[in-house]
């Protein structure tokens, strides 16, 4: 490593930039061996801090959400659950639900994979920057009801509104009742339902 790379890396380190700091020789290599403008050499190596940066922050968005699982959507078995349609699925994972401020509701009977999706697309919209909170219905009603004891309930909705994604996990035949003691609870969850019916999603 020669002296100015070995001093742009400590720079790299001053600057809490680490990933850059270690890209820098092989990079500093390439961009003399390939004739890279200095703007071009700057924009390699600042994109790799800042991908860096990216996936480091949505594995701490992910963490966050507490999702009892990791899915993706890559993983859902569209010839087990066939008569989801996978082109719905997919369009869902652009996420532009959350851009529009919309709700999506998934009806289908037990073990038809809406654990997998939510938890899947919640993970998306992690890597995508947005903050996700996931929870059963029944772990929303004692959350909620226990801020209610506590007269702290109108703070928790604050902090829930600030949330861009709240996904209601209904695990549970009972907890379809639960979900509307969240409704009454909660106006986060009770306002602006789009739902997205099984013939939304069905072949």
């Amino acid at each position: 490593m020669s002296r100015p790379t070995t001093e742009l890396t400590h720079l790299f380190r001053q600057l809490k930039a680490p990933a850059a700091a270690r890209a820098l020789p092989k990079l500093a290599d390439r961009a003399r061996a390939e004739d890279w403008s200095y703007e071009q050499f700057a924009a390699v190596l600042l994109k790799t801090e800042t991908d860096s940066r990216d996936s480091h922050g949505g594995q701490a968005r992910i963490k966050a959400a507490r999702f009892p699982a990791r899915k993706t959507l890559e993983e859902f078995d569209f010839a087990f659950q066939a008569s989801v349609r996978r082109d719905s699925v997919l369009h869902l994972g652009q996420l532009d639900f959350l851009a529009g401020k919309e709700n999506v509701v998934l009806l289908w009977p037990p073990g038809t994979g809406k654990t997998h999706l939510s938890i899947a697309l919640g993970i998306r919209a992690c890597l995508a920057g947005h903050r996700v909170a996931f929870r059963t219905a029944t772990e929303w009603v004692a959350m909620l009801a226990d801020a209610q004891r506590q007269g702290r309930l109108d703070a928790e909705l604050d902090k829930l509104q600030r949330v861009p994604l709240l996904i209601v996990d209904l695990c549970r035949y009972r907890d379809y009742a639960d979900i509307l003691i969240v409704a009454w609870l909660n106006p986060v969850f009770s306002l602006g339902f789009r739902p997205l019916s099984p013939a939304d999603l069905s072949a």
